[in-house]
């Protein structure tokens, strides 16, 4: 099967820590394509800026996607995850969604550990609308500013495994969602440092990816997912001209 990862930040180094943890946990014969949004911020985390990942996301989707089985949104937030499944004919998966799926499966609580302070409250926003805040146990978050996005691994190791920790002995997690495309990799670079499971988005969507694509689901021809009405528009760039041309 054939994967199309899009990294909703336009930055390349996350785009390679992505791809890295993809590969890794792709099953054999999973082709990976990697692409990174073209405009946008280096990391989301704002709604506005989801907003405008959003419409990126978009473009490269509706150029690329009839090329393959499914599509990863590889942004903590999902931005463009509901309208896209609207859209295409095929999965598409987001992060977000795929990291609370796979911790609502190793245990009740869960707690997210995120890369800045700003960024929780789109968390929990995100928590709520999968409907999932009654098993949020907290989210931990690193506040300190961020030499380069691409080495926040590094950079904050220690304080990362203290977030971890923190959030399973003073909060009571089950299970650690480490979160956001610049952790892509951390939880399982660390799983054994840590007394309770940890949820990686990237291979979280990869392995829900696989899944999905085996069970070959028929598209939605009713339901709030089906496909959009055909309407007048213009001033669209061609990916997301021609998706629309063809809607039914």
């Amino acid at each position: 099967m054939k994967l199309l990862i899009i990294n909703p930040n336009i930055s390349e180094s996350v785009t390679a820590l992505i791809e890295k943890e993809a590969r890794l946990a792709a099953a054999p014969g999973t082709e990976i394509t990697m692409m990174t949004a073209p405009m946008g911020v280096a990391y989301i985390e704002t709604r506005f800026e989801a907003m405008i990942a959003a419409y990126a996301v978009a473009e490269l989707a509706a150029k690329h996607a009839h090329q393959h089985d499914a599509v990863i949104l590889a942004a903590f937030g999902d931005p463009g995850l509901e309208g896209l499944r609207e859209a295409l004919d095929i999965p598409v998966l987001g992060m977000t969604e795929s990291a609370l799926m796979s911790a609502c499966m190793l245990g009740k609580r869960f707690s997210i550990v995120a890369i800045s302070r700003r960024i929780t409250a789109w968390y929990r926003d995100m928590v709520e609308r999968n409907g999932l805040i009654d098993r949020l146990a907290s989210i931990r978050c690193l506040d300190e500013p961020l030499r380069d996005i691409g080495s926040v691994q590094d950079d904050h190791a220690a304080r990362l495994q203290s977030l971890c920790e923190a959030a399973v002995h003073d909060d009571g997690a089950d299970v650690l969602i480490i979160a956001g495309a610049p952790l892509a990799g951390l939880a399982r670079s660390i799983k054994h440092q840590l007394p309770v499971p940890a949820v990686d988005g990237v291979s979280s969507a990869v392995n829900h990816a696989q899944s999905l694509v085996s069970l070959a689901p028929a598209p939605a021809r009713a339901g709030s997912f089906a496909k959009p009405p055909r309407k007048d528009f213009k001033n669209l760039p061609p990916g997301l001209t021609q998706l629309l041309s063809k809607l039914p």
